[in-house]
């Protein structure tokens, strides 16, 4: 929630980069198979790849240290923002199952009397 508000007031066009995603970034093999990327023909183009670099940035700066390497693979913002919700937010259907659990947990518990 803290993210998604920081990017919102700083620059509302990475939210809706993250939100929306981007355009798929254009690729080509050359013999050797070696894929290279082909840059933006357009001045809109290369600002929207910008903005996509900047939003994967700084969301990947905002996570933890211990779980930026695996994020780090991930291709665009899009993608990376599912994967940070999923990750550390959880849905409704997770949070309602975390909570049952959590209340059978203290129902459970007990202290000894010494």
């Amino acid at each position: 929630m803290r993210m998604e508000q920081y990017l919102k007031n700083t620059d509302y066009g990475l939210w809706q980069v993250i939100m929306n995603g981007d355009e798929p970034v254009q690729t080509t093999k050359d013999e050797n198979y070696v894929e290279t990327e082909v840059p933006p023909k357009t001045a809109q183009a290369l600002l929207q790849r910008q903005k996509e670099r900047k939003a994967k940035s700084i969301m990947l700066l905002a996570i933890p240290n211990e779980y930026r390497l695996r994020f780090h693979t991930i291709k665009d913002a899009k993608s990376l923002w599912a994967t940070i919700k999923s990750r550390f937010g959880g849905n409704v259907e997770s949070k309602k199952m975390q909570k049952t659990v959590l209340k059978q947990q203290l129902k459970n518990f007990s202290v000894s009397d010494t």
